[in-house]
This record gives C-alpha cells, structure tokens and sequence, in this order.
C-alpha cells in the first residue's frame, strides 16, 4: 500500500516545465556571472603584473554585471507581458462584438487537434458558458499559468544567479597566486561551469553529459577569447 502512495505521488509529481521561467532566468544569470566576471579577471591578469586591478576590474564587471542582467530582465519580460496584455484585451473585445466567430474559432481549434466537428463544436460551447475568455487565452493565444511572462520573478532569479556566478571567480581572484591567476581562474571556472550545467540537467530533467560539454565548450572560448585579447594588447595595467 505504501508502495502504491509513492508511485502515485511521483505521477502526480509537477513537470519540468513549471521551472522553465526561473530556470531559464537563474542559468542564465549564473552562466553569465561565472564567464563575465572570470573573463573580465582573465584579460586584465593578461595584461597586468598586479592584484589590485584585476581585483577591482572584476568586482566592477560583478556589480554591472548583476544590476545589467536584472534590468534586461525585467525590461525584457515587462515587454512580453505588454504583449500578452495587449492581446487579452483585444480577445476580451472580439468575444464582445462577434461571440459567434470566437465560437466556431474555438472549435476549430479543437477540430485540428483531433476532436470530431460535433464534438469540437459541443466543448468550445461548454468552455464558453464556463469561461469564455480563460478558454480562448489558453487555447487560442497560448497563454497558461506556466507560460505567463513574471517579469520580478525573472529579475530576480537572473540578478541573483549572476551575483553568485559571479562570486566565484571573484574570489579567486583575491586569495590564489598572481603568478598563475589566469590559469587558475580558467580552471576554477570550467568546474564552476560544469556543476553549474549538472544542477541546472539535474532540475530540469535533461541529459547532464550535454549539458556540462555546450557549457564548458562556450566557456572555453569565451573565455580563450578574452585571454588573448589582453595578451595582443601587451599593455600593463598597473
């Protein structure tokens, strides 16, 4: 009996997809903490003999960095939002001015999916008379409870990620040997960025191996990249 619970709570367990919003949003802002402040420290360790303006060079690239990916965040999701909004109040007017072509809409939209006419006909009247609009915002524009733009909750997950990205090669970038910063730098990223792509499979429910080798991959070559930026300069910071 006890067997049976847990196999009925694992099915009834949430999908995935109901973390695609803040995951997107903390992946990203975790990503982009760990290549940007790391290849903003490999540069300037490139083209400088001492700690204090690597130190300084990455802990400004942290702070942008943060405060850059939570505006562009929210701006970016308010805009969606905008969108969506847009959209359910030109939907609330044509169920006003022609109900009887939103109705048919809706049938046909149930018809492509599989549904016989009559039958795709009798559920779009049902869904009517129980929410006309909820049933064309979800069915005709797409737009669900796990799909709906939050433009905070995107912000913040994305803010806060980079900041603890970020951190990171922040800190390497304080207590290990200037003599071989860049390359300590260069590895500590790649296995932050390889635990970074296991959590983010892991929450998921993706492939881990493809996961951690598209993120070092790009991380490599980001920060490859930057690394010889500083090096074909060949100016000393100091």
């Amino acid at each position: 009996m006890a067997e049976m619970k847990d196999e009925s709570e694992d099915y009834l367990a949430p999908h995935y997809i109901n973390r695609s919003n803040w995951l997107r949003a903390a992946v990203l802002g975790a990503n982009d903490g760990i290549l940007s402040t790391a290849s903003i420290a490999i540069g300037v360790a490139a083209a400088s003999d001492m700690r204090e303006p690597v130190v300084l060079a990455t802990l400004a690239g942290l702070v942008a960095g943060a405060l850059s990916m939570a505006a562009g965040e929210y701006v970016s999701v308010s805009s969606q939002t905008d969108v969506e909004k847009a959209d359910i109040e030109r939907e609330i007017q044509e169920l006003h001015d022609m109900p009887e072509i939103e109705l048919q809409r809706l049938a046909e939209i149930y018809q492509k999916r599989g549904l016989k006419k009559e039958t795709a006909l009798t559920v779009a009247q049902e869904l009517t008379q129980h929410d006309a609009l909820g049933a064309h915002i979800r069915d005709e524009l797409g737009i669900n409870e796990i799909s709906q733009a939050k433009p905070v909750q995107a912000a913040f997950a994305s803010g806060a990620a980079f900041t603890v990205g970020g951190l990171l090669p922040f800190l390497v970038t304080i207590f290990l040997p200037l003599q071989s910063l860049e390359y300590s730098l260069y590895g500590f990223a790649l296995v932050f960025l390889i635990i970074l792509g296991a959590l983010a499979a892991r929450t998921g429910g993706s492939s881990i191996g493809k996961a951690i080798l598209r993120i070092t991959f790009w991380g490599t070559v980001a920060m490859g990249l930057t690394a010889l930026v500083g090096y074909l300069f060949n100016v000393n910071v100091g």
